[in-house]
This record gives C-alpha cells, sequence and structure tokens, in this order.
C-alpha cells in the first residue's frame, strides 16, 4: 500500500465496528495483514470465531473490562487501555501491518481511560504507509480535524426501541 490514511467511524447509530471489520475483511482479501485492537469491550462476539479464519492476516486483541455506563474508569480498566496503547505502538512500528484498528478508542478516551493527547501523537506518529482506523462514539474534535476520513453514522430510526434485544450473527 502507498499512502495510508486516517479514518474515523463515529456517532450515536450501529454500525462503526462493523464497517471497520467490513475494511479489515477487504483488506486480508488483497492480502494485507490487519491488527485490530478492540478497546473496552472484553466479549467474544461471533466475528471473533469469523476473524479466525483469517488468522494468518488479522490479529484481533482485546483491551478491555467491558463496557463502562456512566461511572468513573477504574484502576483496571485504565490499565487494560494503556496496554492496548502500548500493543497499539509497537504494531505501528514492527512494519508488519497495512491496517490498524482502533475499535471504541473514542469511548476510551471519552470516558478517561486514555488521554486525548495520547491519540493525537499517536495519530502523529503512524508511519506514511498505515491506514490507521478510530471508531467509537463521541470522537474528539481534534481527533476529527486530525483525520482524513470521518463517517458520522446517524439513527434515524433502530429496532432496539421496540424492544428487540441484540442478536447473535447480527448485533454479536
Amino acid at each position: 500500500m502507498k499512502k495510508g490514511y486516517i479514518q474515523v467511524y463515529t456517532g450515536n447509530s450501529k454500525g462503526k465496528t462493523t464497517a471497520a471489520l467490513g475494511l479489515a475483511l477487504r483488506a486480508a482479501g488483497a492480502g494485507l495483514k490487519v491488527f485490530i485492537a478492540q478497546f473496552i469491550k472484553k466479549r467474544r462476539c461471533s466475528e471473533h470465531k469469523a476473524l479466525e479464519r483469517f488468522n494468518d492476516l488479522i490479529t484481533i486483541k482485546q483491551y478491555g473490562t467491558g463496557f463502562i455506563r456512566g461511572q468513573e474508569p477504574a484502576i483496571d480498566e485504565i490499565k487494560a487501555a494503556q496496554k492496548g496503547l502500548k500493543d497499539v505502538k509497537k504494531a505501528l512500528t514492527s512494519s508488519e501491518y497495512s491496517v490498524i484498528i482502533l475499535d471504541e478508542i473514542n469511548i476510551a478516551v471519552h470516558k478517561k481511560l486514555l488521554d486525548v493527547k495520547e491519540l493525537l501523537t499517536l495519530m502523529d506518529e503512524k508511519p506514511a504507509y498505515i491506514e490507521l482506523v478510530l471508531t467509537g462514539r463521541y470522537a474528539h474534535e481534534d481527533v476529527i480535524a486530525k483525520a482524513d476520513l470521518v463517517t458520522e453514522m446517524k439513527e434515524i430510526k433502530h429496532y432496539f426501541k421496540r424492544g428487540v434485544k441484540a442478536r447473535r450473527g447480527i448485533e454479536h
């Protein structure tokens, strides 16, 4: 890959992680190696089983203790996010990966697991050939300004409001 850009998928609707995983699948189909760091998340979902089929091209690791809802972050949550950031820095400098996805990184910053300055520095230090994808609600305005592509997922209508729970293979 000649030039890599910084993409942000944010907004209050469904589809941010799904879009990033679609990009990972496309990259793997082209023979590119992908590193996916999932912040906040710790539950194994259907996509993990599917991505195992591409384990020669796609590496996925989780750096979280579960979804944080409203409370202040605990020390173990901050440590998990810091470990993820450390591993991402190694992946960025390893020359092994062409695409690096930081899933839910925007939430990790919003919930103060990581400082936005750390993410902005990471964006500045990204090697030119790497495609860097940042997902999650509440993308910081400085992250949006620095990115090359920003997509906002906007909810128009969602069946969750009618009581539909997350379904295996669709939402998890």
